[in-house]
């Protein structure tokens, strides 16, 4: 396993970007878009979508670390799909994961969402618990964490109980760090600042991104939107937040890369994280 490089300290002045608000562009040039990140004002960046096959867009794990450091950027986390454990048991893709993340610095591997079929029943959901448990362990081993990224799906009621509900009570919070996607907690019809109350300390990371106004299906720049960032971050020392991302995954008549600079602008000046 490669050496650990030195990754992104919690600073809560640095605003982080998820890559997967530039989806359609950096599969085509990702030299040139990671630069343009920079540009926008992020020190962070949140990748996704890694394979041993592919790399990082056609980047092996220490060529993007190369990458990354040549803009002045770090990465604290990444999204890494883990359909072949929880639903295969098998943790060749979670090795995979965790070499790729030490050879870039990060701290947390991130499961981004988990296959329904898994997700049918409170049993499942224990089960999907205990699986999560003990991939934190072997990530552990390594000098990572495990994070857990939400969208909405959690709170659908299922035998009297939900997902996230089973997710935080079962998991160890010792081990096992939330990332809360504020949007996705909104469009739930939940409360982001209950669940810190509730669960203090449990939300090392968060996603910032904004509701349409009108239409609550799409995303706006952070600060045009229909949520309250600053109230809700107004507890963020409750959440135990270090970490906060940018992630949009559409836009409304406006460049991508206006975009994310606008965001970044809003996070940076206005939310003062």
């Amino acid at each position: 396993m490669a050496p650990k490089l030195l990754s992104a300290k919690a600073n809560s002045s640095v605003a982080g970007l998820q890559l997967y608000s530039l989806r359609d562009q950096l599969p085509k040039d990702v030299k040139g878009n990671i630069a343009k990140v920079a540009a926008a004002g992020y020190k962070e960046v949140e990748p996704f979508g890694y394979s041993k096959k592919d790399g990082f867009w056609g980047l092996d794990a220490k060529a993007f670390s190369t990458l990354l450091k040549d803009n002045g950027l770090t990465t604290a986390s990444g999204h890494f799909g883990m359909d072949e454990y929880f639903v295969q048991g098998k943790t060749d893709d979670l090795e995979a994961y965790i070499e790729a993340a030490n050879t870039t610095g990060m701290q947390y591997v991130i499961v981004p969402s988990i296959n329904g079929e898994v997700l049918k029943s409170a049993d499942q959901f224990k089960m999907v618990a205990d699986k999560m448990n003990k991939a934190a362990e072997i990530c552990k081993k390594s000098g990572l964490k495990l994070g857990y990224h939400n969208h909405n799906f959690e709170w659908k009621p299922v035998d009297g109980t939900t997902f996230y509900d089973v997710l935080l009570k079962n998991t160890d919070p010792a081990l096992v760090h939330m990332e809360m996607d504020i949007y996705w907690v909104v469009r739930a019809g939940q409360d982001p600042v209950k669940l810190f109350e509730a669960h203090p300390g449990r939300f090392a990371l968060c996603h910032l991104k904004d509701m349409d106004k009108v239409n609550h299906n799409l995303n706006t720049e952070i600060g045009k939107g229909a949520i309250d960032f600053k109230t809700i971050l107004s507890h963020k020392k409750l959440a135990g937040l270090k970490h906060f991302i940018v992630e949009q995954e559409n836009y409304i008549n406006i460049d991508p890369y206006v975009s994310i600079k606008e965001s970044a602008n809003y996070v940076k000046n206005v939310l003062h994280v």
